[in-house]
């Protein structure tokens, strides 16, 4: 039985904002990647399953139970790192991270302590006079603070810079070799291709794309930019029966999609033409996920 479970989960805010009919599994020791831009769906999601929200329709459940009926037992069993974060107005974090400990009948700050230490976090100050990113810590260290084997993690670098991020996906693999499960939602492609074992990508609300993270390195296709020295011989080679991943008229280049056995061909092919550069560009995470985005500008491409 998968330990999150998501279900045919749809709820309609109507003009198209919402979810509809998003089903995932995550399996105990899994970290799944829950990849889409802002208002793409993945908070509601997440809401739904910390029994913030209950559905129109489907279901959501955390270790066989409803996540809306069970809602005040799982949180305690489940480490929640909410995309916006709010504090108790008048408290140190040192007073927050107590608070916390007491709530989880935690006796013993030896765990804390550690945490304190790699997310290189002083707590004292009051949290209204914290920073965006001493504030992010405090929520990262209080969603892990009791140690928990579930993990819910809506965009969990939002506000570190570099180096914490690349503490934190540290972290998370250190969580994963424990046995942790870890439902990560994000928009950064190297947080998600650095932890995630299982990928889902969702647009408008549905999920489009659920692969597991290995298959996409490995697969048999590749892609390769042609550089061209002159017009005449890019657009004979555009019209050639390739496909395309993208092309730029002015700096005469294009991008080629072929399986692996084709090389040999496309070789031939170019060497009628008058080619200046010819490299094979290593397929990643963030191409496979534009496949999906590229007509609706989400992120800006710089090419």
């Amino acid at each position: 039985m998968p330990v999150i479970e998501v279900n045919n989960l749809t709820k309609d805010y109507g003009h198209g904002r919402g979810v509809f009919d998003v089903s995932l599994n995550v399996e105990k020791g899994v970290c799944y990647g829950f990849l889409g831009p802002n208002g793409a769906g993945k908070t509601t999601t997440i809401r739904h399953l910390m029994g913030f929200s209950k559905p129109q329709n489907g279901t959501t459940r955390i270790l066989g139970r409803d996540c809306w009926d069970h809602a005040t037992e799982l949180k305690a069993e489940i480490g929640y790192l909410p995309g916006e974060i709010a504090f108790p107005k008048g408290l140190t974090g040192t007073e927050f991270l107590n608070m916390q400990m007491k709530m989880h009948g935690i006796a013993d700050d030896t765990y804390l302590k550690e945490l304190l230490k790699r997310f290189e976090l002083e707590p004292s100050m009051n949290v209204d006079k914290m920073s965006l990113g001493v504030r992010r810590k405090l929520a990262v260290v209080t969603a892990f603070i009791h140690d928990p084997d579930i993990l819910i993690l809506d965009e969990p670098t939002s506000g570190l810079d570099p180096v914490m991020q690349q503490c934190f996906i540290d972290f998370i693999l250190a969580e994963k070799k424990r046995g942790k499960t870890i439902l990560l939602s994000s928009h950064i492609f190297h947080e998600i291709d650095a932890t995630c074992d299982r990928i889902s990508i969702i647009k408008d609300g549905r999920i489009v794309a659920d692969f597991v993270a290995n298959e996409l390195k490995q697969r048999s296709s590749k892609i390769y930019r042609v550089t061209f020295e002159n017009k005449k011989s890019f657009d004979r080679f555009t019209s050639l029966d390739y496909t395309f991943h993208s092309k730029n008229e002015k700096k005469l280049w294009a991008r080629v999609i072929i399986p692996t056995e084709q090389i040999n061909k496309l070789l031939a092919d170019i060497s009628e033409l008058d080619v200046v550069n010819f490299q094979e560009i290593v397929f990643t995470l963030e191409d496979y996920f534009m496949e999906f985005y590229k007509n609706d500008h989400v992120f800006e491409e710089v090419r």
